[in-house]
């Protein structure tokens, strides 16, 4: 059996690989994502201050609570 040249070799694969990602981006191009873009409008909620965080916790003051 014969060889292939080397020439022909690297072009087969580079063929390959270009068919590869082609493929590749126009099927993630045709499926979108379905979680919604981040606008620069979109922003944290924000919390007041005199509010304690959720993840705050509340230590007992002096003499007025126990740890248990």
């Amino acid at each position: 059996m014969n060889q292939l040249p080397d020439r022909t070799v690297i072009v087969g694969i580079l063929i390959t690989l270009g068919i590869v990602f082609a493929s590749v981006f126009w099927f993630v191009r045709l499926a979108p994502s379905t979680e919604p873009a981040l606008q620069w409008r979109d922003s944290a909620p924000v919390v007041p201050r005199n509010q304690p965080d959720q993840q705050q916790r509340v230590l007992p003051k002096a003499g007025g609570g126990s740890l248990i």
